[in-house]
């Protein structure tokens, strides 16, 4: 079964950091684009950063832009967001998701990690 798990959320001052990991398992990793998104209470779910297959192509919102850097570990199945210079306005829910070369969204999706910043 594809499962990909969330950790390292927590509650941070404003200004603090952050880095979150996403544990994958069930499909081949190292062939699947990977994406962070988030969501506040209140508002729809946005993507925050992806990142392609071969690691070298990354895309980022621009609120995070210049903040936060997606990666990948193939040989660990898993990747992560290093998030510095948090700001309130980056509370909400994480999730992390994959998508394999044959599929056109992203379909697998964890449950998510909660990060609050006062």
């Amino acid at each position: 079964d594809v499962q990909l798990v969330e950790s390292g959320g927590g509650s941070v001052q404003a200004g603090g950091s952050l880095r979150l990991s996403c544990a994958a398992s069930g499909f081949t990793f190292s062939s699947a684009a990977i994406s962070w998104a988030r969501q506040a209470p209140g508002k729809e779910r946005e993507e925050v950063a992806t990142l392609n297959a071969g690691g070298n192509f990354m895309t980022y919102a621009d609120p995070v832009k210049g903040r936060f850097t997606i990666s990948r570990d193939n040989a660990k199945n898993t990747l992560f967001l290093q998030m510095n210079s948090l700001k309130s306005d980056d509370t909400g829910m994480y999730y992390c998701a994959a998508r394999e070369p044959w599929q056109t969204e992203y379909n697998y999706w964890g449950r998510g990690t909660q990060v609050t910043v006062s």
